[in-house]
């Protein structure tokens, strides 16, 4: 039986819960087979079907991202992909593998650039959480890639400050903290009680990188 049925648009369901409980299926069982079959619909001319198989897809990569890391093409070529579902699903299923493909991804880093410019909140989101985790990868790539998430960091939505600088701090280091903590500071007297609290979490993580017997993370 082909998989596919099983997605939630082919069984005339109106939610995600078929596509959740394929995904667990799949990964529970690594079907290869079958997630291969469900890649293989990501460019299907049916919208429904694609943006059912690219849930499927990032769902699989919460369980085990390894399953889905060899289609980090696909995503990538997903965030030039004018439906805007598509390409924040894609930015999604990057962040969940970027840890295992980071040296890919660092290769691609103008189309993951482009998809944060012209992106919605939820493709901003999981960019910047992206390019951190490559970022904290090794030193080269940090050198190319913090100073871009410093300035983010200057200019974002100041609803969106914690929630990045959150993900921001994956990649700071003793060489970069600096940075990161002067940048915080500035960005303190747009905050609210609620959000200064999470960040004053983040200075005392920075406190303790100091304390780490002076090793960087990188």
């Amino acid at each position: 039986m082909s998989v596919l049925s099983k997605i939630a648009y082919l069984q005339g369901v109106m939610n995600e819960i078929p596509n959740q409980i394929l995904a667990k299926e799949l990964a529970e069982t690594e079907n290869m087979a079958g997630i291969k079959e469900i890649t293989s619909n990501l460019f299907n001319k049916d919208k429904n079907i694609q943006s059912d198989c690219l849930k499927v897809l990032y769902e699989v990569g919460y369980i085990k991202p390894e399953l889905i890391s060899g289609y980090a093409g696909e995503f990538l070529k997903l965030l030039k992909n004018r439906n805007n579902r598509l390409v924040w699903g894609a930015m999604i299923a990057l962040a969940v593998i970027a840890p295992i493909k980071a040296e890919e991804l660092y290769n691609n880093l103008d189309a993951i650039y482009s998809a944060i410019k012209e992106g919605s909140v939820i493709t901003i989101d999981n960019g910047i959480k992206v390019l951190a985790i490559i970022a904290s990868k090794n030193e080269e790539y940090n050198k190319v890639i913090f100073p871009y998430l410093i300035n983010h960091l200057r200019t974002c939505r100041p609803r969106e400050v914690c929630q990045h600088s959150e993900s921001i701090f994956t990649a700071v280091n003793l060489q970069n903290k600096d940075a990161f903590l002067e940048v915080l500071k500035e960005r303190e007297i747009s905050l609210t009680n609620a959000q200064l609290a999470r960040v004053k979490k983040l200075y005392r993580a920075v406190e303790k990188l100091n304390s780490n017997k002076g090793l960087c993370r990188i």
